[in-house]
């Protein structure tokens, strides 16, 4: 039976793919084993078997079954969003000296194939000239502020996993990844190492009590918009491709207004009787803007988004409503 092995399974996206894939690989030919940094029974309760493992310490890996590995998917690391204070070398530590446990896992079990998640950082850079993506874009990363180290070690992690393709015949499918939208009740994140709320959250929340809400600057900025599930489907249809791998942009391929996103968040989240007002604030700053080139994975992966803007909202509602990882975030502990 071909094992798929999940770094990260017990992250924000990385519970979401894992019971993805439980779903719908054939269960007759794929065996799913989630690996996380803590011990937890989440997945053993699921019929999913569980291994904790440091990904920086070499010898936990020998923990992990050994024979019939077919896919290794790394969705585990250390992100900005969620570093309280600034500790850069946690970043190499678990980045990129893990990429290379996690790589030398591979080696030595004969995996066939290796998904990776790239942060969009690596070509930040190249947006304000054009926002338009492409997967195969040079990097080009801002060398400056508290994203610089994490880009840098997610970068040294894609170089290595490319030798091992060279080395090994390793096949690589690296997912480079914006902001993947999924429901968690962790309301904050990391900036500059403070905490923070999320702005989305923010707006969600001020949509589900009826407050107004204010548009900053121009409200014809876009950007691509993706929930968790496109994510999971792009990733899953990596698992049973028969290609080589190459790189792909994890996105919807629309770019939606910031307009049609406060109209959306008013109308999925406002009370009826009592919708929040949309004011217009053009003297604020603009919002990020960017679209996601996916050809490539439509046409290499058969990848089709599933979710429109509007979808993505209504999912995230009823997330909220079962909040099927309860059991999970009630072990979740973050630096």
């Amino acid at each position: 039976m071909k094992k798929v092995i999940v770094f990260g399974a017990t992250g924000n996206t990385g519970a979401y793919f894992t019971e993805y894939l439980a779903e719908h690989l054939d269960s007759a030919e794929y065996e799913v084993i989630a690996v996380g940094r803590r011990k937890t029974d989440y997945f053993a309760n699921r019929g999913i078997a569980y291994y904790a493992v440091d990904i920086e310490a070499a010898e936990d890996f020998d923990k992990l079954p050994q024979e019939d590995i077919y896919c290794v998917a790394f969705l585990a690391g250390i992100l900005p969003a969620y570093m309280k204070g600034y500790h850069p070398e946690r970043y190499i530590l678990t980045n990129s000296l893990g990429a290379l446990h996690v790589l030398e896992y591979c080696r030595k079990t004969g995996a066939e194939k290796i998904l990776y998640t790239q942060t969009i950082s690596d070509i930040l850079g190249n947006v304000k000239e054009n926002p338009l993506i492409k997967p195969y874009d040079k990097r080009n990363i801002i060398m400056k502020g508290d994203h610089t180290v994490y880009a840098l070690s997610k970068c040294f992690a894609v170089d290595l996993i490319r030798h091992y393709q060279e080395e090994y015949g390793l096949k690589p499918y690296i997912f480079r990844l914006p902001t993947i939208y999924a429901y968690t009740p962790d309301e904050y994140y990391y900036v500059d190492g403070e905490k923070r709320m999320l702005g989305y959250r923010i707006l969600m929340n001020k949509a589900m009590n009826g407050e107004p809400i204010e548009m900053w600057g121009d409200p014809k900025r876009a950007k691509d918009i993706v929930y968790v599930g496109d994510f999971c489907q792009m990733l899953y249809l990596a698992v049973i491709s028969g290609n080589d791998g190459g790189i792909y942009n994890v996105g919807t391929g629309i770019a939606t207004t910031l307009e049609e996103q406060l109209k959306g968040l008013v109308e999925v989240f406002s009370p009826e009787g009592h919708r929040s007002v949309i004011i217009p604030r053009p003297d604020m700053p603009d919002a990020p803007a960017y679209l996601m080139d996916i050809s490539n994975a439509v046409e290499e992966l058969g990848y089709r988004p599933a979710y429109s803007y509007m979808d993505y909202l209504r999912a995230f509602k009823e997330e909220m409503r079962l909040n099927r990882f309860a059991g999970l975030r009630e072990s979740e502990t973050r630096g």
